[in-house]
């Protein structure tokens, strides 16, 4: 057996905790003790920085030992008593364990690395229950903290999101604007065009009238009868073209309602007309979209906010087809509500998945795919409302969200965008 070999099986039997780290505190290696008393896997803590996986070593004690550590190559010692843990390593009893540490700097492979050691010195408090009783409040009080800090970062990400979303709206009005003029002239002068041509045709058609032999060559030679032919054609999709592009500019405009802050009546169908020509791209090669609307009175409500949600649904119904697919939109009223129904016959959702679909950055598409902030943000929204969303869904059976909105807002209550 090799050198390293028994070294390695001596760490992992001994009951201290020991981390191989990189000069940026990177964990490269961890033994058994530390697995098995933080509760998490090797495979979960190789590659994360010290304080990412505990992030109770982020501090300006533990930065400063690293870097003296490294300048000077000498090792560091903390004893329980000047710090009671490290990092959160529980004992059976949920008493975090009183701890000394050893931080040294050795080579290896040409590779200057850290070494942590920690040692477990909770006998230290095996008679003394004041000293574990404030270890306890202690953990405690650090799991509140962090609990804090976690909803503080969600809420803050959450924030950045709803900032995002009101920048992408106002730059999609900006966008629709600034195309909006180019597109004018176009089509004015595409029309303009069309009577010129017409002109030119009838001009060479009573041309042909009067013979000559020079003009029937150079109407061979140039196939005159395939150009008027084409050129009807030609202008007519140019025109059919430039009238698609201003339709998609209204959308994005309709969409977007930048300025639009407070609560106004507003058609909801004209907003998922709009909210269909901007995602269209998003569903033409993935689903038939159905339109089943009853007879819906306008709804007082922040029409672009109403258009996120309707956009995030839509989309999330799009990804959830596999192959190719169906999407109904269905609209009605009930009692004093509207509501908004988009079913698709995707995959659906596992039950004991569909609690969390609300959850910010809950999400079950793959890394990268998604931030699981879509209906997290729509539920905000319609909970802003006044408001209701729902979920039918079974695995196989494709999922139908349902959102409720009051015709009326309670009196006298205005809002902003979330």
């Amino acid at each position: 057996m090799h050198d390293s070999t028994y070294t390695q099986a001596a760490v992992e039997q001994i009951a201290a905790g020991f981390f191989v780290l990189d000069r940026d505190a990177h964990i490269l290696s961890c033994n058994r003790f530390i697995v098995e008393h933080s509760g998490r896997s090797e495979a979960s803590l190789l590659g994360l920085t010290l304080h990412e996986a505990f992030p109770e070593v982020d501090s300006p004690q533990w930065r400063a030992m690293l870097e003296k550590v490294w300048k000077t190559g000498n090792p560091l010692q903390t004893v329980w008593h000047e710090q009671p843990y490290l990092i959160l390593l529980d004992r059976v009893r949920g008493v975090p364990m009183l701890q000394a540490s050893l931080l040294y700097r050795f080579e290896h492979e040409g590779q200057h690395l850290f070494g942590l050691a920690i040692f477990d010195n909770s006998r230290a408090a095996k008679n003394n229950p004041s000293l574990e009783e404030a270890l306890l409040a202690l953990k405690n009080k650090h799991i509140e903290l962090h609990t804090l800090s976690e909803q503080l970062k969600m809420a803050n990400r959450q924030l950045l999101q709803s900032e995002k979303m009101a920048a992408i709206g106002q730059l999609a009005a900006g966008v629709a604007h600034e195309i909006n003029n180019p597109v004018g002239f176009v089509a004015s002068n595409l029309k303009t065009l069309v009577g010129y041509v017409r002109q030119l045709l009838e001009l060479v058609d009573q041309m042909n009238e009067w013979g000559g032999t020079e003009l029937e060559q150079m109407k061979q030679r140039y196939d005159y009868d395939f150009i008027r032919e084409d050129i009807n054609g030609l202008l007519a999709e140019s025109a059919e073209g430039v009238d698609r592009v201003k339709k998609i500019i209204g959308a994005l405009r309709d969409f977007s309602h930048s300025g639009d802050e407070t609560f106004a009546h507003a058609d909801l169908h004209e907003g998922i007309e709009s909210t269909l020509k901007v995602v269209n791209n998003e569903i033409k090669y993935k689903a038939d979209v159905v339109r089943e609307f009853g007879p819906v009175p306008s709804v007082e409500c922040i029409a672009a906010q109403i258009n996120q949600v309707v956009m995030n649904l839509l989309v999330n119904a799009a990804h959830a087809i596999e192959n190719f697919g169906r999407i109904v939109i269905r609209t009605g009223v009930e009692h004093d509500q509207a509501f908004i129904e988009i079913e698709d016959n995707g995959c659906g959702i596992p039950t004991e998945l569909q609690r969390q679909i609300f959850d910010p950055f809950f999400t079950t598409k793959p890394v990268g795919k998604g931030t699981g902030l879509g209906l997290a943000l729509s539920f905000n929204i319609i909970e802003k409302h006044n408001g209701h969303i729902s979920l039918r869904s079974a695995p196989g059976k494709g999922s139908c969200f349902r959102i409720n909105l009051p015709l009326l807002q309670p009196h006298a209550r205005t809002r902003s965008s979330p």
